[in-house]
């Protein structure tokens, strides 16, 4: 039986959210948070674009380490053989790609203007997997950019070239939010049956159905016979209205009425490290989780209305689906009310060890609490907002990493 899987890219989608980003010690984390909550693959970040590319290599690193194990990590790309020259040259320990290409004639007419047509984009997209695969890479996402606006005869066109020439997956992207369950449905299963690899969906919220889209999207994939990989961003947050959230997907994928009876996972997830991970990409990216959020929203387990409360204090089945512990919610909140001392980017010795000495953090001389809270301080500058327990931590376990991830490329 063909199974879902989850491949994030909040690292990738949802840091091109206008007027939002990350640091790369934050994506790190992320990355970090996804490994632990069994998510088969994040979506990493970008190997051709320069200021990245330490940030990817520190990452594999941690891979290699064990630390991003067993998480695969991905980058995104063009589908453009030069543009795979150039990420194996900046990144050449990068081993899965994702190779992207527009496929409506909307994006081809639109976006080229008369320089390509059909059989360019088939053209440019083998080159690119016919180029991946001669410099080593292990798997390869072919991504059809506004497949929901694009003819399903050129998809199976599309499709089955990048098959012929080595992709082990299709990706389908409803690039505008412009599909509903049913029309998604119809042609991932087209797709599945027709073009007989797995299938991605990569949906977005322009009329408010990503998550709705891609568990329609998952059961046309397995229904016609293929594996399916769900794209999410943790909190939704992505372009525009935004992606499918990562949360609200596992929910509807194990929780909906009927749907994991016959639609199972591929792999465990911990449900239980959802809030973690959600309150930090909040306080990263700087947006409150939405009260009404599936699962962390403040208001998913709350209770009003005396019948609903009398109910839910009788038992919590009565009007909830699902436990607030299997979110890894519940634990106390404290706020500090005195004297706080928080670790930034004009932090003293003193002060940085009293921070750490908190977190039972100790060092074992002078010179190297003096190089972690220099790194401290880079990390603050880098995301602008006073570092959580776990990055202090991570700095603290991996300086050399840290330093990697805080290095910067001068322009030459």
């Amino acid at each position: 039986m063909p199974k879902i899987y989850f491949l994030d890219v909040t690292n990738r989608d949802g840091v091109q959210t206008a007027k939002l980003g990350l640091s790369k010690l934050e994506k790190t984390l992320i990355n970090i948070y996804l490994n632990e909550m069994g998510v088969f693959q994040s979506e990493f970040g970008f190997p051709t674009t320069r200021h990245e590319s330490l940030y990817l290599q520190a990452n594999l690193e941690l891979a290699a380490m064990g630390v991003l194990r067993p998480i695969r990590l991905e980058g995104w790309i063009r589908a453009i053989a030069s543009d795979v020259e150039t990420a194996f040259k900046m990144v050449p320990n990068i081993r899965h790609l994702n190779l992207s290409i527009s496929t409506s004639d909307q994006m081809i007419d639109g976006k080229f203007q008369g320089r390509k047509n059909r059989d360019d984009i088939i053209s440019d997209m083998v080159e690119a997997v016919d180029a991946a695969r001669a410099l080593g890479v292990e798997s390869i996402g072919v991504n059809a950019e506004d497949a929901s606006r694009t003819g399903l005869d050129f998809l199976i066109k599309f499709g089955l070239a990048a098959k012929e020439h080595g992709a082990d997956r299709l990706r389908y992207c409803d690039t505008l939010g412009y599909d509903n369950p049913f029309t998604i449905y119809e042609a991932i299963r087209a797709l599945a049956e027709n073009v007989g690899i797995p299938i991605e969906q990569h949906c977005h919220g322009d009329l408010g159905l990503a998550v709705a889209n891609s568990i329609a999207g998952a059961k046309g994939a397995i229904d016609g016979g293929q594996d399916a990989y769900i794209n999410t961003t943790v909190n939704g947050i992505g372009e525009r209205a935004g992606n499918a959230d990562l949360v609200a997907v596992i929910l509807a994928a194990t929780k909906s009425k009927g749907f994991a009876d016959k639609y199972q996972l591929g792999g465990s997830v911990k449900l239980n490290k959802a809030w973690k991970i959600a309150r930090f990409a909040s306080y990263a990216f700087g947006i409150p989780i939405p009260m009404n959020q599936p699962g962390v929203g403040a208001n998913a387990f709350a209770h009003s209305s005396g019948i609903h409360a009398d109910g839910v204090l009788k038992d919590p089945e009565n009007y909830e689906l699902y436990s607030f512990k299997e979110l890894g919610r519940g634990e106390p909140r404290f706020v500090e009310t005195g004297r706080e001392i928080i670790a930034g980017q004009y932090s003293g010795i003193s002060g940085f060890r009293h921070v750490m000495g908190k977190m039972k953090v100790s060092f074992a001389s002078k010179e190297e609490a003096n190089e972690v809270l220099e790194l401290a301080r880079y990390a603050n500058v880098a995301s602008q907002t006073p570092l959580v327990e776990d990055e202090l931590l991570f700095i603290a376990k991996y300086p050399k990493i840290a330093k990697k991830l805080l290095t910067l490329t001068p322009l030459e």
